[in-house]
């Protein structure tokens, strides 16, 4: 070998399907990075909202010969947040403000700071021919212990009967001139202490539907308020209808 052909450089031919594995091997890390960024920010959102949701999408639930029209983020189990048929529906909301989830009310929902202002409503077919003011005379009257406690807004306290299969509650009763009286059912004692909404009580509305809601025992200072604001939310919310409306049933 001569100095010139020395001189010249060596090169290497580096076979082209290494190089594409090696290409190929680069773009799947880079498409693996995306997918985990974009997933943990999904799973992120997910955890954050810890079932809830801010989307305020109208749904239109049908119950028997009534309509309800609520926003999703009022709307309590996700598997209920779509249009259909069901046999219940269940919602929630902040009260007085009645409205749903969202971004200012994270922390009322949380029970971030122990508050305990959401109101925990359900539709369902009507099952008893009256409502729970209804029902005092004729049930409720028989099972109570009297005298009862004074409470705050004109409420009585009325102990259950052991009997009365209603042991650890006690009944809050307050007269309305000309009407039923207004009338809950609330826990008491521990089961009390641990509940975020102590007290329930049930309304009829729209066509032979049953609204209960559940609330905090301190809305009892004004419960007149409370109540008026739970039916007028309903009145909303229900449109009622000849026949049952036709539409697919939910999953």
């Amino acid at each position: 070998m001569n100095k010139a052909e020395a001189a010249q450089p060596e090169f290497r031919v580096v076979d082209s399907s290494l190089m594409l594995k090696v290409f190929y091997a680069f773009a799947a890390m880079a498409l693996l990075s995306v997918v985990i960024t974009l997933a943990g920010k999904w799973f992120g959102h997910e955890i954050a909202m810890g079932g809830h949701t801010d989307d305020k999408t109208m749904r239109e639930v049908v119950i028997g010969n009534n309509v309800i029209a609520a926003p999703s983020n009022m709307i309590r189990f996700e598997q209920a947040r779509r249009d259909g048929v069901a046999s219940r529906l269940d919602l929630y909301m902040r009260y007085p403000q009645m409205d749903g989830y969202g971004e200012t009310a994270r922390d009322d929902f949380n029970n971030a700071h122990g508050s305990s202002n959401i109101l925990f409503m359900a539709f369902e077919d009507q099952m008893m021919s009256r409502d729970m003011s209804g029902r005092f005379a004729p049930i409720y009257s028989a099972l109570i212990v009297r005298p009862g406690k004074p409470g705050p807004a004109g409420i009585t306290f009325y102990d259950f009967t052991e009997k009365s299969g209603y042991m650890g509650e006690v009944l809050a009763v307050a007269e309305r001139p000309g009407r039923d009286p207004f009338v809950a059912r609330c826990l008491s004692g521990p089961r009390a202490e641990e509940s975020l909404a102590p007290c329930e009580r049930d309304v009829l509305v729209g066509d032979s539907l049953s609204l209960s809601y559940r609330f905090s025992s301190d809305f009892l200072d004004d419960w007149q308020a409370l109540d008026a604001a739970v039916v007028t939310e309903a009145a909303t919310m229900v449109r009622t209808s000849a026949a049952p409306a036709a539409m697919p049933a939910q999953q």
